[in-house]
C-alpha cells in the first residue's frame, strides 16, 4: 500500500480546520500544515493532529506556499487539501481503496472536485482536480494565484470526490487584488492567468473589463479548450448584462466551432430563446443539453443539472407555453426522477394534477 503526506496551507481557519482533518486521518500518513499567518486557534487545533505545523510568510503567491508545503512531505504521494475541504464517508472508503489497490507507478490521480451543491446538499458543480502526486518527480506548483500542478506522466481518474464546503466567504477581493497587483508590476499574464483575471472581473461584476479580457483570452488561441469554452458562457454572460443580445449569442455559438457543445453551453442558448419566447428553438436546444453525454474526464467545469434536471424542467415550460400540456408533464416528471425532492417539480405537479387531472 502506498502511503500518503496530506500537505496543506492554512490561514483563520479554526472554524473548519478540525472538520477537515478529521474526514481525513484514516487517508493520511503523515500531516503537514503550512500557517501563513493566523490569528486565530488555527495552529492549537492543527497541533492536535500533526508535530509538522510550519511557518510560512504570505507573498501573495499560492503556488509559492504550496510548494514549500510539498517540500515538507516525505511520503509516497502528496495530497493537497483546503481548510473548508471534506471528504465524506462514502468517498472516506472509496479513497482507502483507492489507497490500497494503487499502482506505485501512477504518477498523478485526478479527483473529483465537488464546489457546488443544490438545496438537498447534492453536488451539481465539479470538475477534476490533481488530488495525489508523486513524490520526487520534480512537480510544482505554479502561478501565484488559481494555482495548479501540470498533469503529466502516468495519469489515472478517480470517481472519489472532495467537497468543497464553506461555511464563511472568503476575502472576496483576494484574488483580484493578487492579479492588479501582478499587472502593476508588469508581469504578463499567461493565457490561464488571463482566462482567471477575467473571471475575477466577470464576478466583480466589472462586465466591460471582463468582457474584454474574455476576448484577448480566446483571441490568443492558446489557451486550454475547456477554458475557452467557459469563456465563451461568461463572455456571453457579460452581454447579456451589458444589454447586448446578438453578441450574447454570438459568443455561445462561437463555442460550437471549437468543440462538440456541452449541455451547459445548449441550456444557455435555449434560455436566450426562451427569454425571445421563441419555444420551439429553445426546445430545441434544450432536447440537445439532455442528449448530451457527460465527458467529466476532459476536467472542464461540469455543471451536473445541465445535463438532465435543467433541460427537463425548461421542456416542461417551453411545452406548457405552447399548449402541449401532456409533454410538459411528462418532462416534469422526468425531471422529478433526477431530483425527487425538488420544490419546482413538485409544484408542477400539483399544477399538472389541477389541469389535467392525472399525476
Amino acid at each position: 500500500m502506498v502511503s500518503i503526506s496530506l500537505c496543506m496551507i492554512v490561514k483563520d481557519e479554526e472554524e473548519v480546520l478540525a472538520r477537515c482533518l478529521d474526514s481525513v486521518q484514516d487517508i493520511a500518513d503523515e500531516i503537514v500544515i503550512v500557517d501563513t499567518g493566523s490569528a486565530d486557534r488555527t495552529r492549537e487545533i492543527a497541533s492536535r493532529y500533526t508535530d509538522l505545523v510550519y511557518d510560512f510568510v504570505w507573498i501573495d503567491d499560492f503556488a509559492a506556499a504550496r510548494n514549500f508545503a510539498f517540500s515538507r512531505g516525505t511520503k509516497d504521494y502528496l495530497m493537497w487539501l483546503d481548510a473548508d475541504d471534506v471528504i465524506s464517508e462514502k468517498d472516506r472508503r472509496d479513497f482507502l481503496d483507492l489507497k490500497r489497490d494503487l499502482d506505485p507507478a501512477v504518477d498523478i490521480v485526478m479527483m473529483k472536485y465537488h464546489t457546488g451543491f443544490d438545496d438537498m446538499g447534492n453536488p451539481n458543480f465539479s470538475y477534476y482536480r490533481e488530488r495525489l502526486i508523486k513524490n520526487h518527480k520534480g512537480y510544482l506548483w505554479v502561478s501565484p494565484i488559481h494555482e495548479a500542478i501540470t498533469p503529466s506522466g502516468n495519469i489515472i481518474y478517480s470517481e472519489t470526490g472532495i467537497e468543497h464546503r464553506k461555511i464563511k466567504a472568503s476575502d472576496p477581493d483576494r484574488n483580484l487584488r493578487i492579479f492588479e497587483k501582478m499587472i502593476h508590476e508588469g508581469i504578463p499574464l499567461d493565457p490561464r492567468q488571463q482566462f482567471y483575471y477575467a473571471g475575477e472581473l466577470y464576478y466583480h461584476r466589472r462586465y466591460e473589463e471582463a468582457k474584454e479580457n474574455y476576448e484577448v483570452f480566446l483571441e490568443s488561441e492558446d489557451g486550454w479548450l475547456e477554458n475557452q469554452i467557459e469563456a465563451c458562457r461568461h463572455l456571453a454572460d457579460c452581454y447579456h448584462h451589458m444589454g447586448q443580445e446578438k453578441q450574447e449569442l454570438q459568443a455561445l455559438f462561437y463555442s460550437l466551432s471549437l468543440d462538440i457543445p456541452r449541455a451547459e453551453i445548449c441550456c444557455d442558448i435555449g434560455r436566450c430563446f426562451f427569454d425571445k419566447k421563441k419555444y420551439p428553438i429553445a426546445v430545441f436546444w434544450y432536447k440537445q443539453a439532455a442528449n448530451t453525454k457527460r465527458r467529466d474526464e476532459r476536467g472542464g467545469f461540469v455543471l451536473l443539472d445541465c445535463y438532465d434536471y435543467i433541460p427537463y424542467l425548461q421542456l416542461c415550460v417551453c411545452y406548457d407555453r405552447l399548449g402541449d400540456y401532456k409533454t410538459a408533464q411528462m418532462y416534469n416528471e422526468m425531471a422529478g426522477k433526477v431530483r425527487p425532492d425538488s420544490k419546482t417539480y413538485l409544484a408542477n405537479r400539483e399544477y399538472f394534477l389541477r389541469r389535467l387531472g392525472v399525476h
